[in-house]
């Protein structure tokens, strides 16, 4: 969870994106490079009146559908200019979305539903299907150098789906610590109990959920849905949940309970993290929250996915 608890990715693109057609002349025309870090070379004033696509390279992996949170590596380049706005590859982390209108481009989704993980895809996304809110154009005019009439053209490498909730051996969690309540199967928030530990001095970590996937790694990239909430039983403050999305961070950038209790965790497992004020916020909690000062917090976690 970021320290200020509303921007759920770090890449400039993705705080700002909100399309799967048949392959096209216009991008039989568009060359990409077979380098580790491709290029993408366009037509000149190369345009696109809807989203189209071309499969460079079809993998064998499940087929993408819409709704899912999937990890993309992308070159993203300007079709007016030729120009690389945006680069995935360079900085050796893929994006990690889910493809909803909600959360990318119309174009993302019209153009990646329906393919498989594995597949290299060109998808060309006309102004119809890019930057449609007038705050998101005008920041990605400012940032990207993409106007309102531009058309852009992506290359994705899909390279993999991530799971939707924890899947693994159920744990007993201790009577000292909260239980978790559930809506929809979800996790809401916690319940209080009368053997629950009144005022924990010392950050913990407690696993619900036993994933049978790799261990999370010092400052790693991670992907989690979660609910945070005041311990034992006070305000639910925060909720991917709610949100209907998961969120994805690196763990360099969020409170000292999730940096030093999430490493060593494994991906697919739903972790209750208890969280003191000196671990959390202290003495500072963020603007506009049901977080005081001094607040100890309780978060249940679950791990989708880490990098």
């Amino acid at each position: 969870m970021r320290r200020n608890l509303a921007l759920a990715l770090t890449s400039v693109l993705a705080l700002v994106l909100a399309g799967c057609g048949a392959g096209s002349d216009g991008l039989d025309d568009v060359k990409v490079s077979s380098a580790k870090s491709p290029s993408v070379t366009v037509p000149d004033d190369f345009t696109a009146s809807a989203t189209e696509t071309r499969v460079v390279k079809e993998g064998s992996g499940a087929e993408v559908k819409d709704g899912d949170t999937v990890k993309l590596n992308y070159v993203a380049v300007n079709g007016r200019t030729g120009k690389q706005f945006d680069n995935s590859f360079k900085a050796e982390r893929p994006l990690t979305t889910k493809l909803s209108t909600e959360s990318v481009l119309a174009g993302f989704v019209k153009g990646l539903t329906g393919q498989k993980v594995g597949s290299r895809v060109l998808v060309a996304i006309p102004p119809k299907d890019g930057f449609k809110d007038g705050q998101a154009q005008s920041q990605a005019e400012q940032t990207l150098g993409v106007k309102k009439d531009d058309t852009m053209v992506f290359l994705f490498d899909i390279v993999g789906k991530v799971g939707t909730e924890a899947k693994g051996t159920a744990q007993k969690l201790p009577s000292s610590v909260p239980s978790i309540v559930l809506k929809d199967g979800q996790p809401s928030g916690f319940k209080d109990g009368k053997s629950v530990t009144k005022d924990p001095k010392r950050a913990a970590a407690y696993v619900a959920i036993k994933g049978d996937g790799e261990k999370v790694k010092k400052g790693a990239e991670i992907t989690a849905q979660y609910v945070g909430q005041v311990y034992p039983d006070g305000k639910v403050f925060d909720s991917s949940w709610g949100r209907g999305a998961p969120a994805s961070f690196s763990l360099d950038q969020v409170i000292a309970c999730w940096k030093d209790e999430l490493p060593g965790q494994t991906i697919g497992s739903r972790v209750v993290l208890v969280c003191p004020a000196d671990s959390a916020y202290g003495d500072k909690p963020p603007a506009g929250s049901d977080i005081k000062a001094g607040d100890t917090l309780a978060f249940a976690i679950d791990i989708l996915d880490a990098s």
